[in-house]
């Protein structure tokens, strides 16, 4: 019984943790004229600020593709720079502040932001 209270323990201080990392971020990144990821609403010019949190290079149609996942302790959206390999300072962990809009592809209905305009943050 010992075992399993500390495991339920362990996965509690993991979770809270992982809840205390989103509020931080969402005080963080909330302040006046952005968008919150959540609640951005599709297919309007949006603004929004968070973190990259992954970065691949994934070919869409033939076509080189930058992508990264943008999250801002409310939720996540994927980033595209189509016919790009890299781009200088667009790596995991990076604060950026983006604006386009907002679609959806695929069956999954992903939300995907494609070559938005970008400003890196300190």
């Amino acid at each position: 019984m010992g075992e399993k209270s500390r495991l339920r323990r362990t996965i509690s201080a993991w979770a809270n943790s992982t809840d205390q990392h989103a509020r931080d971020m969402r005080r963080t990144y909330t302040e006046p004229g952005l968008d919150c990821i959540a609640d951005a609403p599709d297919r309007e010019r949006v603004r929004l600020r968070g973190t990259l949190r992954t970065v691949t290079l994934r070919p869409r149609g033939g076509v080189p593709a930058l992508e990264g996942e943008l999250y801002d302790g409310t939720g996540a959206v994927t980033i595209v720079w189509l016919g790009r390999r890299q781009i200088r300072g667009i790596v995991p962990g990076v604060s950026m502040l983006v604006e386009g809009r907002i679609g959806r592809h695929g069956h999954d209905t992903q939300r995907i932001i494609f070559n938005p305009r970008y400003e890196l943050m300190p």
